[in-house]
């Protein structure tokens, strides 16, 4: 068979949402989906990811925070919402992802009329009393200022134990924004703050109230714990069916469950280009099976 090139795809050189993650973690804009028994470690598992990947501060949607309360103080929480039946929290996400990209916007506005008030003062041009007026104080010129130094935050969204509740049982918001998380909080310039999603379910799938197939779908990875319920880990299996087949799932499931202390399956559906393996048992040792190596 003859083939020939032509219109090449010239992919963006910046995607939305994104930024640097230290070396071992996963890209930015997570949607992770922790799925274990009760007491099974998911806390443990995903405050881990968290921790790792370093996110600014998380943002938590939970009745239950404080009973977990000494391991969730190892990340920066700084929204918790704890009506779980309340649809409108996603949309109080949204607004605080709004927030700090008009924030930063406004930074960026300020230290460019402040750049040319100083290189103005600097050359002898003329003055915008205006201008002094906004960063003149105290006998001296202020720079602007801003939380981030003037860089995207990194949040992170954690649902944890929404299981029958209304944000699960009437997902239409929450698909939404599972779908665009890493575009929330657009910038003029390009690109968008982002929020990475990380949810936190004792069963894959449930008929009434749990996490949907939209959801599911823009999973970007999974940590995976033991499980009795055969046909639950199939239906797993069948959800990365377009990276591995069902006989290599089991294998390295096996293999990651039957490995230490809090065992579990990492799977990094987008997993960067130098990490050895899409599959890891817990986070730090990967699995490389023989039909992919």
């Amino acid at each position: 068979m003859k083939t020939m090139k032509n219109m090449l795809i010239v992919p963006p050189s910046k995607t939305s949402g994104m930024y640097e993650t230290p070396a071992e973690c996963p890209v930015a804009g997570q949607v992770c989906v922790a799925v274990g028994k009760r007491k099974s470690g998911k806390s443990v598992a995903v405050i881990n990811l968290i921790e790792k990947m370093g996110f600014d501060y998380c943002i938590a949607i939970s009745p239950t925070m404080n009973s977990n309360k000494q391991i969730m103080e190892r990340i920066n929480i700084e929204y918790v919402f704890d009506d779980v039946d309340d649809p409108n929290v996603i949309d109080e996400i949204k607004k605080i992802i709004q927030k700090e990209a008009d924030d930063l916007e406004r930074y960026r506005e300020e230290l460019k009329r402040f750049n040319k008030l100083m290189k103005d003062l600097k050359d002898g041009n003329y003055i915008n009393d205006q201008l002094l007026l906004q960063f003149y104080e105290k006998d001296s010129f202020v720079k602007p200022t801003h939380r981030w130094n003037g860089q995207k935050p990194k949040i992170s969204v954690l649902f944890d134990d929404c299981l029958g509740s209304g944000i699960y049982s009437k997902p239409r918001k929450l698909n939404g924004l599972a779908t665009y998380s890493r575009h929330l909080g657009q910038l003029k310039e390009g690109g968008a703050i982002g929020v990475s999603l990380f949810f936190m379910i004792q069963s894959w799938k449930c008929q009434v109230g749990g996490l949907t197939k939209t959801v599911r779908n823009q999973c970007t990875s999974m940590i995976i714990f033991k499980t009795k319920d055969k046909k639950e880990l199939q239906e797993i299996a069948e959800s990365c069916s377009g990276e591995v087949d069902d006989a290599t799932f089991y294998k390295v499931y096996d293999n990651a469950i039957g490995d230490g202390e809090f065992p579990f399956l990492f799977i990094d559906l987008h997993k960067k280009p130098e990490h050895l393996s899409m599959f890891r048992s817990r986070f730090d040792r990967y699995i490389i099976p023989e039909e992919l190596q």
